[in-house]
This record gives structure tokens, C-alpha cells and sequence, in this order.
């Protein structure tokens, strides 16, 4: 028999289906699938006529062969999910979350949105059950652990339940091998912190007097060549939406908008930054308009780090790198790994105004940063132009 033959018996079979006649809709697709074992849909017609007939199990059985040749379609899985959760399997939960994660990004037919909303309904009530045997069998370990071993424990559990996606730092250029990967870095590591927080104050001021200066620079943040491929980049490019007061650049002190900040720069010394010709030190004071929004998108280098000091953030401007998103509060500093794909945004109706500096990460050697010192110094032209 031919494939043609198979075809034949499908479309009969499909009008036995029309007419009621689901008995002989099996028979016709039983022999469609001896000829065409490897037809997908043959096996999930044969599923969907098998549950029409009150098999569970056969239909189950009919559509695990379908995923045998297609492991990762969404429909195929929401229906053995859908038959376990009639069955009272207790691996419904799992089954669904498994259909959810491939599930396409807009789905207009009702009686498929409404299955989807049953298996997150039945999905969430695993995952629930999952959480808490984790939380109970981790609850005594976690009493004793620091508020960032409390965070970082959070987020194995967040990772382990699939809520959280696991994201890599992914540099455009510069990728040093065996570094940490952490959106935000623990405050530990970088003591100045305090120091850097307690001059939110001095800091704002100093904006303001370089902000207000005649012969300040301020300077769109993006400014890419007009004929650069740099798509991402196209609605911001030389757009004053996303402004810079820089005080350090590529390692150049920008003496127009220094004079003006001299406690910030003193600030700056006593931190201590990378100090790499045409590179680094980095240090600016980062505007963001109101209604703006800074795409997602990937830093140079994972060898640095980036520092945010917030000075005035109106309310709901948030700021995410990888799974996590944060407000930015004023005066509330953090630490982030920027080749992590992050984004911005501004909703609000006022400006907002972030302090933002560069600085090793801390998993760097001295040997390490020199020589890293040497490798981008040799590129800084490439880095400059990347940055």
C-alpha cells in the first residue's frame, strides 16, 4: 500500500469522525498508520478519536507515539497533559508544565486558551507542592545563612521550579574564561558601597552644578556612525532621550564636566576603577527622559563590572539584568554584570538620573586584570567604538 492509500483512508476516516462514527474513524486510521508509521498526524487523530471514545489510556498511548516523532509540539503535549489531569495522573502537573513552556506567544482560539488556563491552574498546584517540599527540606540550612546566601538560595529554588529562566553573561567582544555569572554581584564585594551611597547628597549637587554649567558636555549616551549596523540601537542613536554628563571616558578625564564635581572625583580616587588607556576608568552621570526605554542588549567586556547610584529616580522606573528586576531607588547603590542582557525603562512623566561607574570584576587576579590591561589596551580602538 502507498501513501496515498493512507491519505485515502484519513479522509474517510475524517467524515466517519463527522458523522458520529468513531468506531469505524479508529478502524480507517488504525490501517492509515500500519502504512504510515512515521505520520505524525495520523497518531494524533488517532488520539483525539481514541478520547472521543472514553479511552483514556489508548488515547494517551496514541499520543506518546505522536511525541515520539515530534518531542516539542505544543499541541501534542497539552493533549497528553490534558489527558493524564482527566486520568488524576499525579504527573499531570509536570506533563503540563512541560506543554506551557513551548506554548506559542498569543493564542486566539477560546476552548485552547481556556485548556491552556486549566493546565497553568493544575501546573501552579504542582509547582506549589514542589516548592514547599524544597522549602522544607532546605528550611534548616537557610535560617543560618546571610541575607545573600539567603538570596542566591531563593534563586536555585526559583531555577529548579522553571520561574526563573538561567541566563549567561554573553560579552559582544571580551569574554574571559571561569569568571562568576551573576546579574547582581553581593554587596560584600565591594565595601566602597557605603561610602558611595552616605555621598548621594554631594553627588545630586554636583549634578546639578555640572548640569547647569555653561560649558558642561552632555552628549547623547548612543552614538554610532549613521551608516554603523547597529539596528538596536537605531531609535536611540544620537537620541537626547538617553543623555551622558561624563566625568571619566574611555579613560579620559572630560576636564569641562570635572571641574565641576570635585567631590565626586575625589570620590571616584578613593574607589579606585580600572585603568586601561582608551578604555577605562568609566564614570558618568546617565539621563533618562521621561518615557524613554533602553532595549535589551549585551556589554563588551565580562571582565567589568557596572555600578548604578541612583540620584532621582521618579517612581516606576525599573531597571532588569537577566531574571531580575529591580526599581531603582534613590541612594540605594548596586553592582551588575552588564554582558547579562539588560534593559531600562523611564514611564514616568520626570527625568531620571542614575550615577553610573565601571570596576574590575572581583573574580580577576592582578596577573589576570594586567593582562587584560594589555589585551584591551591593544584593542581600544575596537572597545571605544563597542562601548
Amino acid at each position: 500500500m502507498t501513501s496515498s492509500q493512507s491519505a485515502d483512508l484519513q479522509r474517510s476516516a475524517d467524515a466517519a469522525a463527522a458523522r458520529g462514527a468513531i468506531g469505524e474513524a479508529l478502524a480507517l486510521l488504525d490501517r492509515a498508520v500500519t502504512i504510515d508509521p512515521a505520520n505524525f498526524q495520523l497518531h494524533v487523530k488517532r488520539s483525539a478519536m481514541h478520547r472521543a471514545s472514553g479511552d483514556r489510556p489508548a488515547a494517551l498511548e496514541a499520543i506518546g507515539a505522536a511525541l515520539a516523532l515530534s518531542p516539542y509540539d505544543f499541541m501534542a503535549l497539552l493533549m497528553r497533559a490534558s489527558l493524564k489531569d482527566q486520568m488524576g495522573a499525579d504527573d499531570a502537573g509536570e506533563a503540563y508544565d512541560e506543554a506551557l513552556v513551548r506554548r506559542p506567544a498569543t493564542i486566539a482560539n477560546p476552548q485552547l486558551a481556556a485548556a491552556v488556563a486549566r493546565g497553568e491552574e493544575v501546573r501552579d498546584r504542582w509547582l506549589a507542592g514542589r516548592e514547599a517540599r524544597m522549602q522544607a527540606g532546605m528550611a534548616a540550612f537557610e535560617a543560618d545563612a546571610s541575607a545573600e546566601e539567603k538570596q542566591r538560595i531563593a534563586r536555585f529554588r526559583s531555577n529548579a521550579l522553571r520561574r526563573t529562566l538561567v541566563w549567561h553573561a554573553e560579552p559582544t567582544h571580551f569574554h574571559f574564561p571561569g569568571l562568576s555569572e551573576r546579574e547582581f554581584h553581593d554587596r560584600s564585594l565591594f565595601p566602597w558601597l557605603a561610602e558611595l551611597e552616605a555621598a548621594t547628597d554631594l553627588l545630586q549637587a554636583e549634578f546639578e552644578a555640572v548640569a547647569a554649567a555653561e560649558r558642561a558636555e552632555l552628549v547623547p549616551y548612543i552614538q554610532y556612525p549613521a551608516d554603523a549596523p547597529v539596528a538596536l540601537w537605531q531609535a536611540l542613536n544620537h537620541n537626547r532621550d538617553w543623555t551622558a554628563i561624563h566625568l571619566w571616558q574611555y579613560g579620559r578625564r572630560i576636564e569641562a564636566n570635572a571641574v565641576h564635581c570635585p567631590g565626586t572625583m575625589a570620590l571616584l580616587d578613593r574607589i579606585g576603577q580600572p585603568a586601561i588607556a582608551g578604555c577605562s576608568p568609566n564614570a558618568m552621570f546617565s539621563l533618562l527622559a521621561p518615557g524613554a526605554a533602553i532595549p535589551p542588549h549585551h556589554g563588551v567586556a565580562n571582565t567589568r563590572l557596572v555600578c548604578h547610584q541612583p540620584l532621582i529616580v521618579p517612581d516606576g522606573c525599573w531597571f532588569r539584568v537577566g531574571a531580575e528586576t529591580r526599581d531603582w531607588r534613590r541612594g540605594e547603590a548596586f553592582v551588575f554584570d552588564d554582558t547579562i542582557e539588560h534593559e531600562a525603562a523611564n514611564p514616568s512623566t520626570q527625568l531620571r538620573v542614575v550615577f553610573i561607574l565601571d570596576l574590575w570584576h572581583p573574580g580577576l587576579s592582578g596577573t589576570e586584570q594586567d593582562a587584560v590591561r594589555a589585551l584591551l589596551e591593544a584593542e581600544s580602538a575596537t572597545v571605544s567604538q563597542a562601548l
